[in-house]
Parts: structure tokens; sequence; C-alpha cells
């Protein structure tokens, strides 16, 4: 009895875990070494603070540029429905949110539209690989197409 017991229990707790969503939540700095960034150019913030529920996720940016610190923070929702967030130079950001299949790691799509009249689309893809959430990213625009893997450390 004791051994079915077990089982049951094991059951229950191995299908609670099975449903459950990544939470990225947390202070995450940038690993360079573990990283792969762009050779001239990178957008890899210095670190990240992402804050998430169940129905949202917000992600704030620390970043560097030409010795100036800034940062910003996009809010999303995480159902799928477009998000609208202000980016530099006041550009409109729209974004959706989807959870892979898997529900231990999500997709970013982002577009905006460029002071020349074309759009740039940055897709975001975030996982959990142990201890580090890393961060795949590529960007497209008139101007190139720009790829780069973030690995983040837990503070």
């Amino acid at each position: 009895m004791k051994k079915f017991i077990y089982l049951i229990a094991m059951v229950l707790i191995s299908s609670a875990a099975i449903g459950q969503k990544a939470d990225f939540s947390g202070t995450w700095k940038i690993n360079r070494e573990k990283s792969q960034l762009g050779d001239q150019f990178s957008m890899a913030p210095n670190s990240i603070v992402v804050e998430q529920t169940k129905k949202e996720m917000s992600v704030q940016r620390n970043s560097s540029w030409q010795g100036q610190d800034y940062s910003y923070t996009d809010k999303f929702t995480l159902d799928g429905e477009e998000c609208e967030n202000i980016g530099m130079m006041d550009m409109v950001k729209k974004s959706t949110v989807v959870w892979n299949d898997d529900k231990k790691s999500i997709k970013i799509t982002t577009k905006i539209e460029l002071q020349d009249g074309t759009d740039m689309t940055i897709i975001e893809n975030l996982a959990m690989d142990g201890e580090h959430l890393v961060m795949e990213t590529s960007a497209s625009s008139s101007y190139g197409d720009m790829t780069e893997v973030f690995v983040f450390e837990k503070e």
C-alpha cells in the first residue's frame, strides 16, 4: 500500500511540474564570455531585470552606448496580445509574446517603424539553461540582419 501511495504522489508532483511555465524573474548580468555577440556592434544589455506574473512580464534593460548609461523597460502581456512600448527616439514598438509548446521558453516578436518608413523586426527567444537565462536575439531591417545570443547569470 505504501508503494501505491508513493507512486500516486510522484505522479501528482510530476503532473504539476509539467504544466508549470518558466519564471524568468530576477536581476540578470550578462556573461560576455559565454554570449555570442556581434563583431562590430552589439545590442547586448549589461544587465536586465525581469518581473513576471502569470499574465504579465516587464523587462528592464540596462545598457551603455558611447560612455552613456541608459535604461528602458518594456511591459508585455503573456497572452499573445499585442503590446506597445516606447523605444529610443520615441519610436513605438509593437510586440507579442507567445509561450513555446514546452512552456519553458517564450518568443517575443517586436516590430518598429523606422524613421525612413521601413520596419525593423526583432525576435527574442528566452529560455532557462540550468542557472543561466539565455536570450537568442535576431534583428532584421533595411539596414541588414543581425543575430546574437546573450547568456545572463543571476545576481
